[in-house]
């Protein structure tokens, strides 16, 4: 059975696991008649983990490519169709237009999949 303590400001009587009075919300001094806890060792330095980098640099090459090589559609006077994936200077029609809306899917899918890949790839000491 555990023991009590008084809170110093509202004389509440508390468990001794509490570190705060429930009553009035005072710090309860911690008691002398609590046992101490067992040392532990002191913490090794370890090595932080580092993201893998290969898994990031592929990340960057998907995206240089992702804006080189856009999906196309058809302009707005004609009905949605998609086009492909051309050049950036080889466009399929010359009316088409670059589709802002998969080429931001594409990037941000691009992004965070390469950014977990690389924090799941990581490097551990």
């Amino acid at each position: 059975m555990q023991g009590m303590q008084i809170c110093p400001s509202c004389h509440q009587s508390l468990p001794e696991i509490n570190r705060f009075c429930t009553q009035c919300g005072q710090r309860l001094a911690a008691t002398a008649s609590s046992s101490p806890e067992p040392a532990s060792p002191p913490a090794q330095p370890t090595a932080p983990e580092q993201l893998n980098l290969n898994v990031l640099y592929g990340m960057v090459g998907a995206l240089i490519l992702a804006v080189l090589l856009p999906p196309w559609e058809t302009p707005p006077s004609q009905p949605p169709e998609f086009l492909g994936f051309h050049s950036v200077l080889s466009p399929p029609t010359p009316e088409a237009i670059i589709s802002r809306m998969l080429l931001t899917i594409e990037l941000t899918t691009i992004t965070i999949g390469g950014l977990y890949g690389a924090f799941f790839f990581r490097q551990r000491p």
